[in-house]
């Protein structure tokens, strides 16, 4: 189960993230902007990083590798996420897609908010038995 979870998470944040690197920029950089959360110049360095993060940790999720890092990452992704939709629908922004999946997915805001959460507690949940979440990955081919 622990395993399975691991994968999912992962596999959550690696589709986002894949769709969004294969997608210009430009469409994730729209999304951020409708938030109004950013100055400018970090709008488009951020639609030039997140995706690339979302991807690496995804992957690193999925593989089972550095796992306890990898969940922390996930965990810092999804508090950010929530706190971004969190102050749009506190400021009843006008934001149709979250962006979330770029444009693969939409998700009007509340439900971002209620999946993210989930997603933020069960990675916690893999965060408190990091063993049982390293099943079936490769943290075992490279401990010290």
């Amino acid at each position: 189960m622990f395993a399975f979870l691991r994968i999912t998470m992962g596999l959550i944040l690696l589709v986002a993230g894949l769709e969004k690197l294969i997608s210009p920029y430009q469409n994730f950089q729209y999304a951020i902007e409708a938030y109004q959360a950013l100055p400018g110049w970090a709008e488009e360095l951020t639609a030039r990083i997140f995706p690339w993060v979302e991807f690496i940790v995804g992957v690193l999720l999925v593989l089972g590798l550095w796992t306890s890092w990898a969940l922390r990452a996930g965990l810092v992704n999804f508090a950010i996420f929530i706190t971004i939709v969190g102050q749009a629908l506190i400021r009843h922004l006008p934001i149709d897609n979250c962006g979330c999946f770029g444009q693969l997915i939409h998700l009007p805001s509340r439900t971002v908010i209620v999946f993210d959460s989930v997603i933020l507690l069960l990675l916690y949940f893999l965060l408190r038995y990091p063993s049982k979440a390293s099943g079936f990955g490769l943290d075992k081919y490279f401990e010290a």
